[in-house]
């Protein structure tokens, strides 16, 4: 596949030195960004051969990965904007509140619930939808006689787990995945559907199965003070950050619209009507990634401006001005660090061109996949069951996002060696990190959830802990079909 050999030289050596310095540094549960600043440095110095050199490759990597990122990051902000706005408006609760006079059994209550923070989840990212749903949803559900422990992991295995993961609506972590890749995110979103599709259904499944005789009203381990350093969450009030970034405070949302009820009630039917408009546009107009995203988006920042003039009228300039910043505050406190850890795996790919130079036409990990190739026995079957291993690693820390960076180069190092399918490569990289770290395996990842529904993340994580895991097992062997 590959007729001429790749000669291995210091920048290549000091590059894969950064990457197992950086994998090192996220199995210990720290951060990583000041790790890959000092490798940018290093590599800047080795491949431009000055000190000065090295400075420049720093700033060039990490503006070149904000630009990358930036169509994410705005996505997420406006977004957020419109759920801060839903919030203040009441229109949170009013379209909660149908959803639950359905509930009636344990059973039925779970999958309502479930279902409902996936959808809440694909458009407003499953941070913001623990607050929504949790606060408004999970008295109903206990009312109907969910254990708080089941209802936990309704939630957090159908919106931290099957909707972050896929994430085909804002498209985040595709998003991020892809251009480390260095491919689309419609690539992944279309080419690796079965797999997130399998693994999702088989999570929730056997979550299902495996708990349905004990979801009834019982004994559950609380969320106390001695978990975590002093019982940040359910004792305080406060919604710690989660895998997607986090929203502080449950309190916020209050059971009576705090504006009119007449703009809480319009922008309640509002909402839904105008994201089903653009599911519609997306099939009618066959809009897929960037052009999915945009409409997306879009949607979310005119129908914001619409709440707050509804809402506010006369403050109503000032609101949107409120809100935007709100929600870029919100979205860069997400994408900072990854856009530093983005900015060392840049370099792997075709990005380095633009980072360092015409001199370097060929990415430093894109070099290694040909050298692999040539002298090591790599099959599709290994690589794919490396880079769950390596996806779930990087999502020890609690962060899901922090190792997307890593595991979309990764797939473009190992598709390229063997000749496997990239964006499916990179599905189960985004699958394993986000699942682990994003989170619904890591007890420092499953705070939020356990704090809204006061049980304890070491009990939630041990309840998630099978039904995943054979989720993995089914989206290894739907993925070892694909490649």
């Amino acid at each position: 596949m590959f007729d001429t050999p790749v000669m291995l030289t210091p920048l290549h050596y000091a590059y894969l030195i950064g990457v197992i310095a950086i994998l090192a540094v996220m199995v210990r549960r720290r951060d990583t960004p000041a790790v890959c600043i000092a490798f940018l440095f290093i590599l800047g110095v080795i491949g431009l051969g000055s000190v000065a050199g090295g400075i420049m490759t720093v700033f060039n990597a990490v503006l070149y990965a904000a630009r990358e990122f930036m169509e994410v990051i705005a996505t997420i902000a406006l977004v957020t904007a419109l759920s801060k706005c839903l919030k203040d408006l009441g229109s949170d609760y009013l379209m909660m509140v149908p959803m639950s006079r359905v509930m009636k059994t344990p059973s039925l209550t779970w999958w309502i619930l479930g279902l409902t923070m996936f959808l809440f989840s694909l458009f407003l990212w499953p941070s913001p939808s623990v607050a929504l749903v949790g606060a408004i949803m999970l008295p109903f559900a206990v009312k109907a006689g969910l254990n708080p422990l089941a209802a936990a992991m309704a939630m957090n295995l159908f919106g931290h787990g099957f909707a972050l993961s896929y994430d085909f609506v804002i498209q985040g972590a595709p998003g991020v995945s892809a251009g480390a890749a260095g491919v689309s995110s419609a690539d992944i979103l279309t080419q690796a559907a079965p797999v997130f599709w399998v693994m999702g259904i088989a999570t929730v499944v056997s979550a299902f199965l495996l708990n349905r005789r004990t979801m009834g009203i019982q004994s559950v381990v609380p969320a106390g003070p001695h978990l975590f350093g002093g019982g940040e969450g359910a004792d305080s009030g406060e919604l710690p950050s989660g895998g997607d970034g986090g929203v502080s405070g449950t309190g916020g949302l209050s059971r009576k619209p705090a504006a009119s009820r007449k703009a809480a009630m319009t922008l309640a039917i509002l909402t839904p009507l105008a994201f089903l408009a653009d599911i519609l546009m997306m099939f009618a107009f066959n809009l897929k990634g960037g052009d999915a995203t945009s409409l997306v988006s879009g949607t979310a920042a005119l129908v914001m401006c619409a709440g707050a003039a509804l809402g506010f009228k006369g403050r109503f300039l000032e609101k949107v001005t409120d809100y935007v910043t709100d929600g870029f505050l919100f979205a860069i406190r997400i994408f900072a660090p990854v856009i530093i850890i983005g900015a060392f795996f840049f370099l792997g790919g075709s990005g380095i061109t633009t980072i360092m130079g015409d001199q370097f036409q060929s990415g430093i990990m894109n070099d290694w996949a040909v050298w692999l190739a040539h002298n090591a026995p790599l099959n599709k079957y290994m690589a794919a069951l490396i880079q769950m291993v390596v996806g779930a690693l990087t999502g020890l820390d609690g962060s899901g996002f922090s190792g997307l960076p890593l595991t979309g180069s990764l797939a473009r190092t190992f598709g390229l060696a063997v000749g496997a399918s990239v964006p499916v490569l990179a599905s189960l990289g985004q699958i394993t990190a986000i699942f682990v770290g994003g989170g619904t395996i890591v007890p420092w990842g499953l705070i939020p959830v356990a704090a809204i529904c006061d049980v304890s993340p070491l009990e939630l994580a041990r309840k998630n802990l099978l039904p995943v895991l054979i989720g993995f097992i089914c989206a290894f062997f739907t993925a070892c079909l694909l490649l």
